[in-house]
């Protein structure tokens, strides 16, 4: 039985939907399948995962609960379930509701993902997600982590590029360890790039939250802005006279008394850190795609990574 088959047996066995009228194959990530099933009432993307981001045993679930949780800000998918206990689809699966449109267009739609965020960093706080109080140490953490992780690395001076910028980063951290300490924690998604938000005439959508944490909203900001972000599924790079202005409209849609100078150098902050992850998982990475036994391979994704380390002097000096 194909995977095809094998969803739909499993969502007509358990009565999970509809009967299934049929199900299509629609996009896989690093770490997730997804395919679109179809009923009479309307279509779901059915997700199945196999493996995490955040070196969780239980991510299917952990996105579950975080879907829940910013379910309230309108502007996110409705989940509707999630199974762990699935005769080997993956490490388990989860539906949730399909959004048409088209991803998002960085200098046309800059104000609609200001928007998008500021509705989900109004949001509390959810108890049980993972809470990175000292984000820029959190990342330098994770990032040390990748770069280190497979010893026998045949990108030697890559690794001598990322370790050495790993150092900056790190006193950065211990430089700016109190810079948030008078703000609220918030729900942050970490995985911004545009085709995860789906923009459609009336409303824009963020989806994809399998790597979202509690902490603050810079993590989100700087990762929208940063180019590492930007140039992953386009060729555009923000100015930063464009960033302010993205800064301006954020601040406008929370209808916060907020400082726009402090937000933009705090997040101008979380670029830099950002950017020493973006580049440590490419370099991780790497060394995965070049290997066999990966469960999911994009090769669109492995030219973007190829792109990015042998250009790692210059984004390095960004």
């Amino acid at each position: 039985m194909n995977t095809l088959d094998r969803i739909r047996h499993y969502l007509d066995s358990g009565r999970r939907t509809e009967a299934v009228e049929r199900v299509e194959f629609l996009a896989a990530g690093e770490y997730n399948e997804n395919y679109l099933v179809y009923t009479r009432s309307g279509r779901y993307v059915f997700r199945i995962n196999h493996g995490s981001q955040l070196d969780l045993d239980n991510q299917i679930e952990y996105e579950y609960e975080v879907l829940k949780a910013v379910e309230p800000s309108g502007v996110t998918p409705r989940i509707f379930f999630v199974d762990v206990d699935t005769d080997g689809l993956g490490n388990g699966v989860l539906l949730m509701e399909y959004l048409e449109g088209r991803p998002l267009d960085y200098p046309i739609d800059i104000q609609r993902a200001a928007e998008v965020f500021a509705r989900v960093h109004s949001l509390p706080a959810a108890e049980g997600l993972i809470v990175q109080n000292n984000p820029i140490e959190a990342i330098a953490e994770e990032s040390y982590g990748l770069i280190n992780r497979f010893p026998d690395h045949p990108l030697i001076g890559e690794k001598v590029h990322l370790l050495r910028y790993h150092e900056k980063i790190g006193i950065l951290a211990e430089n700016t360890c109190d810079l948030f300490s008078n703000e609220a924690l918030c729900i942050v998604n970490t995985e911004v790039n545009s085709r995860n938000f789906i923009v459609q005439p009336e409303r824009t959508f963020l989806v994809d939250w399998e790597k979202a944490v509690v902490s603050y909203r810079y993590q989100d900001l700087g990762h929208f802005l940063v180019p590492t972000t930007t140039l992953w599924k386009s060729d555009y790079v923000y100015s930063e006279e464009e960033k302010l202005e993205f800064i301006q409209y954020y601040a406008q849609s929370l209808r916060l008394n907020l400082d726009v100078k402090e937000l933009f150098e705090k997040t101008k902050i979380l670029e830099r850190t950002i950017l020493l992850r973006a580049l440590s998982w490419c370099f991780m990475a790497y060394y995965e795609y070049t290997q066999t036994g990966r469960t999911l391979r994009n090769e669109d994704t492995f030219g973007k990574i190829r792109d990015y380390l042998n250009d790692i002097e210059s984004l390095l000096a960004w």
